[in-house]
């Protein structure tokens, strides 16, 4: 099975590639066009990023691309609730392989502070969104399960994440796996981005993202959520 033989709801334009070089090397280009454009309109650009293991190709390629970077601020949808320092920090990784060379001068918007729980954390992390410029591109994954950010089926909190009127930019939610306890932002913050891309690799993938275009409940596969124009679909095997 390939991404062209899905049928994709009008207006979500799909990119298959070869393979992950392919794959981050033309992510990273486009999402730099469009962080240009953004800088051209209006004198900045706001990137928010997913986290995990899969992104560290698209940063490293990121970070190479001719940007202003100055002009630019790199934020989280999600973050596990642990020091910066730790081993699987999000924004640890970001900085490790995006932050680099002259994308440095980049201004990271973190959602992590050690706070004594991570309902406060996730109260800390919500009032600093109120300083977020508006997002101008969104790039997200995707777990087996039809995650999406922190946006997990069964999470207590879920709910009001997916809430299309929640005041709440930031909400504490529980894992499935370790490490448990993470913050992400809110469905209405993802969802108020310009420019939104989704991110897969492998047939596992593929056929997640086959299940989750059924017609079904958003909170059985938080995924759905976002499966509408305007999206754009970056998958290799």
């Amino acid at each position: 099975m390939a991404i062209s033989d899905l049928q994709l709801p009008a207006g979500v334009v799909a990119h298959s590639l070869n393979n992950s070089t392919q794959l981050a090397n033309k992510l990273a280009a486009d999402v730099a066009d469009a962080l240009r454009s953004a800088i051209a309109e209006q004198g900045r650009a706001t990137l928010v990023v997913s986290g995990g293991r899969s992104p560290v190709a698209f940063f490293e390629a990121l970070a190479k691309q001719p940007l202003q970077w100055s002009s630019v601020v790199v934020s989280l949808a999600d973050e596990r609730w642990l020091p910066t320092s730790h081993a699987d920090s999000n924004e640890g990784l970001v900085r490790r392989h995006l932050l680099q060379g002259q994308a440095a001068s980049a201004r990271m918007f973190g959602l992590y502070s050690s706070a004594a729980s991570v309902e406060e954390a996730a109260v800390t992390a919500d009032q600093a969104l109120k300083e977020l410029p508006s997002i101008d591109v969104l790039v997200l994954g995707m777990g087996d399960d039809g995650h999406t950010a922190s946006l997990f089926p069964q999470s207590p909190n879920l709910p009001e994440a997916l809430a299309p009127d929640t005041e709440r930019r930031c909400l504490p939610m529980l894992a499935p796996t370790v490490p448990h306890q993470r913050l992400t932002m809110s469905l209405a913050l993802l969802a108020s981005a310009r420019h939104k891309v989704l991110a897969m690799q492998g047939k596992n993938k593929l056929a997640t993202l086959k299940q989750a275009l059924q017609p079904d409940a958003v909170a059985l596969m938080p995924v759905r959520a976002f499966l509408q124009s305007p999206l754009e679909i970056y998958w290799c095997p």
